[in-house]
């Protein structure tokens, strides 16, 4: 959609493929300030642009709706370059709200009850207050601030009475909101990623897996006196799905599963930096985990003979904690009277 014009000291701004104009830095800061030209470019530029010309393919609607095609602007938000841009096009080719599923059916942006789902909680987004911000997006109805939704987790009206619309860092109250638009709802705990909201509470969207962790550490406290606030802090960010808990049957240390490293060094951060929580991490004799699904009787016999290696996740589900991809198998064709699940619905 764009192209950079040189590089570095030689930089001359950004090309826009559909306007041929080029966004040119200006000034000491060389920032872009709104001058924009259609001058002939240098002949080795030219060539290179020419080369990205041929070489990528032209911006097809619906091909990027389908999710077969990514379009790729240039910019910098700090000199400014391809800001607009980049919004403008989000307005322009962004896909309309699209059909959700449930339980009850297909539920379309045209349904006249207020409908959403929870896929974000996010803890201390202002740590001077500790605030707790749950994100919706809105399926259907037009939401409107004060009106009293239904959770599905909770089973009774809760009042919303300060939604907030964001915008980078900039916030806003919402007074209203439609189909698409995505809201944050100050709460304590209430809400919960995977969570419906709807007005009948009739509604109850599907679609939000947790996935079997591929990386399981044991948390260890170097004060065993922040016990309390480990839980606290455990059960935080598993609610905002940076961690996933598990608490083991036998032995104290809770041990975390996540898919990436990258996520271990965010919870340790966090841990200290808002919960000053002194924590580390050693390895757990487990290799990846199994939601357990079946009859109480054949959960029980499994549990007498596997004590050792069950858990509960934090919604108290049992959990099979597995010490390589072959144990898996091996359980599973010892108990076919089970179901061994590397996901589950939220």
């Amino acid at each position: 959609m764009a192209w950079p014009v040189g590089m570095g000291g030689l930089f001359e701004g950004v090309l826009d493929f559909a306007t041929e104009s080029v966004a040119r830095p200006e000034g000491d800061s060389r920032e872009y300030l709104g001058k924009r030209d259609t001058a002939p470019l240098p002949t080795d530029i030219a060539d290179e642009v020419e080369l990205a010309r041929g070489g990528y393919p032209e911006f097809d609607l619906e091909a990027y709706r389908a999710g077969d095609l990514t379009p790729v602007y240039f910019g910098s938000a700090l000199k400014n370059f391809g800001v607009g841009e980049l919004i403008d096009a989000i307005a322009r080719y962004a896909p309309p709200p699209r059909p959700q599923p449930s339980e009850a059916g297909t539920i379309t942006p045209d349904h006249e009850e207020v409908t959403g789902f929870i896929f974000k909680v996010q803890a201390n987004m202002d740590p001077q207050h500790r605030d707790r911000i749950a994100f919706m997006r809105l399926c259907s109805g037009t939401f409107k601030r004060g009106m009293k939704l239904i959770p599905s987790g909770l089973g009774k009206p809760v009042a919303i009475h300060s939604p907030i619309l964001f915008f980078a860092q900039d916030r806003e109250i919402a007074d209203t909101a439609e189909p698409g638009d995505i809201i944050g709802i100050p709460n304590h705990g209430t809400l919960r990623v995977g969570d419906t909201l709807s007005e009948k509470n009739t509604v109850r969207f599907t679609g939000l897996p947790n996935f079997a962790p591929e990386i399981l550490r044991r948390v260890v406290l170097r004060d065993p006196t922040k016990t309390k606030q480990l839980r606290k802090a455990l059960d935080d960010l598993s609610e905002e799905g940076v961690i996933q808990v598990f608490y083991p049957e036998i032995g104290s240390n809770w041990v975390v599963g996540v898919v990436g490293q990258l996520q271990l060094e965010v919870l340790i951060s966090r841990l200290e930096a808002e919960y000053k929580v002194d924590a580390f991490l050693e390895p757990a004799p487990f290799d990846t985990a199994r939601w357990l699904n079946g009859s109480d009787a054949a959960l029980k016999a499994f549990a007498q003979f596997n004590s050792s290696t069950m858990a509960k996740d934090r919604d108290g589900n049992p959990v099979f904690m597995a010490k390589s991809s072959w144990d898996v198998g091996y359980q599973q064709e010892k108990h076919p009277d089970l179901v061994f699940s590397a996901t589950k619905e939220r």
